[in-house]
This record gives C-alpha cells, structure tokens and sequence, in this order.
C-alpha cells in the first residue's frame, strides 16, 4: 500500500470538507479551494479525517491514491495557512517594484518587464531586491514563482539573476588567462 496514501488527513479548526462526485470542496479561514479527482479513487469524509482509498492494487490506481491524497493534504495546508515563496535578485541595477498590484522589474533589459499577478495571488516587495509570493493554492504559488524567475534566471559565473531565497547557485570558474 502507498505509504503516502495510506495516511490519513486530519482538518484543523475552521477547515470544513465537502464531497459532490469527484469533486473536493475544501473551506478554510484563508479562502476555499476545489478540485476535480480521478473518480477510481474514493474520499471518505468524517467530522475532522479525510481517507483515501483505491479499489485495487494496479499501478495506476497505486499512483493516483498517493498523489490525490497528497493535493487534498497541500488543499488543507494552504487553507489554513497560505504558502509562500521568496525569490531574491541579484545583480547591479536590478531591481523589483510593485506599481498597484502588478510587479514591475528592471533585469538589465532595454525595456521594464510588468507582471500582473493571477487571481489569489499576492506579491509583496520589502525591499528592491526581494519578492514574496503568497497565496493558498500550492501549485498556482509555484508557477507563478518559477515564471518571475524565468525572466532572468541565475547564470553560473557570477549568479547575477533571480534565485530562490533557499537556493544554492553552484558557481562555475572564469576564463584563465594563459
């Protein structure tokens, strides 16, 4: 049995669970969430625990029980508390500013890049050099970071560009000169 599948999800104060079909509705204090499951796989909900079963032991149905077991756990987490991630720019003149809600950065382009952010997105700048994405949808968190970080993403020889905050950039030697 799936080692992440087979445990069970426990809903903090305030998280309610709803069930039509194959169709999870999860409400929280920060906001709700819903999301559309392979209908193989069956949810049983009680008062404050959530069980997900498979009917039997293909691969298939193997994957999809860890793996909907999961997005119903990130559904719960991001619920109650909002993910976030922090992105850290490097490089001189490089800098990020937010003009509304939309993200405006200057990457060493000749033309400012505008962002505007999806629905239930939050971007904040404490300072020039750093941005903080929150929101209660893990997924739509980490896309929306990994395309602020595609606009100019690290290189290897001085690590000028956008980086996560926890990531480490491995630096590669210059030219010698012979």
């Amino acid at each position: 049995m799936s080692r992440v599948g087979k445990k069970n999800i426990t809903l903090p104060k305030g998280v309610t669970c709803t069930r039509e079909g194959s169709l999870i509705k999860i409400k929280g204090p920060k906001g709700e969430l819903h999301k559309q499951f392979h209908p193989a796989i069956s949810v049983d909900i009680s008062d404050s625990l959530i069980q997900v079963n498979r009917p039997d032991d293909t691969k298939v149905n193997k994957a999809l029980h860890g793996l909907t077991r999961a997005l119903i756990q990130n559904m719960v987490t991001g619920v109650s508390n909002a993910y976030k991630k922090t992105l850290d720019i490097v490089g001189v003149g490089y800098k990020a500013e937010l003009k509304g809600k939309n993200l405006l950065l200057s990457l060493g382009y000749s033309h400012p890049i505008y962002f505007m952010p999806p629905e239930g997105i939050v971007i904040e700048t404490p300072s020039q050099i750093q941005i903080i994405i929150s929101g209660i949808d893990k997924e739509l968190v980490g896309l929306v970071a990994a395309k602020i970080r595609s606009f100019r993403e690290p290189e290897p020889y001085k690590g000028k560009g956008i980086k996560y905050s926890d990531e480490h950039i491995i630096r590669k030697a210059g030219k010698t000169a012979g």
